[in-house]
């Protein structure tokens, strides 16, 4: 970061330690300021894996539980008297969602499979 930041690491820690004059004592003090942000950034990421994984867990859920949904309705509003108004809304709205969940989920499930995988393997 110092070199993006183009300033010194002792600058960056809060520390007024002249680069010419750094002797052993304030390195050991900077390289475990150092180690501490290191390992503030590794329990970040974590979390931040952790949480896709969990996101993507519970999306494969759902799709999983509107698939048994959707086969346990057996397509039924397609019996519905669609000369009514209401019923004529509802089963052309449950027929299009049925038409494109069937198509695009598998997709979703599969890309969110890998994904945990991935999530995994990163470990």
């Amino acid at each position: 970061m110092a070199e993006e930041l183009d300033t010194s690491v002792s600058t960056l820690l809060g520390e007024t330690i002249q680069e010419e004059g750094l002797n052993e004592k304030d390195l050991k003090n900077i390289s475990e300021k150092l180690e501490v942000i290191n390992l503030q950034f590794a329990k970040r990421n974590k979390r931040k894996i952790k949480t896709i994984r969990y996101l993507l867990i519970f999306l494969c859920i759902i799709i999983v539980a509107v698939f048994i949904a959707l086969i346990a309705m057996n397509s039924e509003y397609l019996s519905w008297d669609f000369n009514n108004s209401e019923s004529a809304i509802a089963g052309t709205l449950l027929h299009g969602f049925e038409f494109l969940f069937v198509r695009f989920a598998p997709f979703v499930f599969i890309v969110s499979v890998i994904g945990i995988v991935l999530t995994y393997r990163k470990q």
